[in-house]
């Protein structure tokens, strides 16, 4: 059965007008029948982790070639390359009017559907243009309120031994977000021996795996000597749970909307917003912009312009002093 599938492919990829095939009733075959998508969906995701994507990015990977594939079973005509690339389109409609999705989401699906067809040697998608994205900036937190933010992080000699830990740890996690424009991805996966408080530097393990050397400042040196003092010698990750393993992600993401609720800031306050912040702030204060691309972790400087938009009261100041 194999070897009759394996010659149905090798004759599409070799020869596309012989579609669409027929069984041995001679039906017509969906490609359905002639694919087996769900192992496909396994090679394709053990190629990105072998590749070294994170486990955030095959996740969502993941989820978009799986429920692109729910969705080609309800379809009723798979029979040749013109209904593949007509179901992808009614997809890509589903998405945007039945599932509100935004325009970067339609654009990830886009990437991510066509680079699964390739990767299997499937090229029924190849007219379909990549849409584009919108470059909405993300917003960011002034000096004064992320400054609030940390301290409103507190706790009294009335609290349990076990809640002032807590608070302490969270304070450090706000504090070094901020200070050294970490990912969540990134802070979560912090271990002991990865710090420097002599030099106040910490090494973070990135994007790609690459290693970068980062930067936090005297306040956070204080937090974070201190919450090390205290921390267990036999733990690897610098932040961790009740069972000693690492915080997730969705822990940090909580947590800092959780804070931001308690202050009253009538914002969205996200790892990324914090980290976002850093970088604007840096580069408001004079800091070059490569600098920052470093501090940052980012390959590309473009990437980084993106992510350091200038308020618009620093531009008035700068315009003005030029035209002085």
């Amino acid at each position: 059965m194999k070897a009759y599938q394996q010659n149905n492919i090798n004759q599409i990829n070799s020869n596309k007008t012989q579609l669409p095939l027929k069984d041995d009733a001679g039906e017509y075959k969906s490609i359905l029948k002639i694919y087996d998508f769900e192992e496909m969906i396994e090679d394709y995701l053990t190629e990105l982790e072998i590749r070294n994507y994170s486990r955030n990015t095959i996740k969502t990977y993941k989820s978009i070639v799986i429920n692109f594939h729910k969705f080609l079973k309800n379809e009723a005509k798979l029979y040749t390359e013109k209904h593949v690339l007509r179901s992808f389109k009614r997809y890509i409609q589903y998405l945007k009017r039945d599932k509100e999705v935004t325009q970067n989401y339609i654009y990830l699906v886009t990437v991510v559907v066509k680079k699964f067809f390739e990767f299997n040697e499937i090229n029924y998608l190849n007219e379909i243009q990549t849409p584009k994205r919108t470059k909405s900036l993300p917003k960011s937190l002034n000096e004064k309120e992320v400054v609030e933010l940390i301290n409103s992080v507190d706790y009294t000699s009335d609290d349990s031994e076990f809640k002032q830990k807590i608070q302490k740890r969270d304070k450090l996690i706000l504090a070094l977000l901020y200070s050294s424009g970490l990912r969540v991805s990134e802070i979560v996966k912090i271990r002991i021996n990865d710090i420097d408080l002599f030099e106040r530097t910490l090494r973070i393990r990135g994007k790609g795996d690459k290693d970068r050397v980062v930067l936090f400042d005297e306040d956070t040196k204080i937090l974070l000597e201190e919450h090390v003092q205290n921390h267990d010698p036999e733990v690897e990750y610098l932040f961790v749970n009740r069972q000693n393993e690492s915080l997730s992600p969705r822990y940090v993401q909580i947590m800092i909307k959780k804070y931001a609720k308690q202050l009253g800031l009538n914002k969205k306050v996200t790892p990324h917003i914090l980290r976002h912040s850093f970088a604007t702030h840096l580069l408001k204060n004079g800091v070059d912009i490569r600098a920052i691309q470093q501090l940052l972790g980012h390959t590309n400087l473009s990437t980084t312009q993106i992510y350091t938009s200038v308020d618009m009261e620093t531009l008035k100041h700068v315009y003005d002093k030029a035209k002085q």
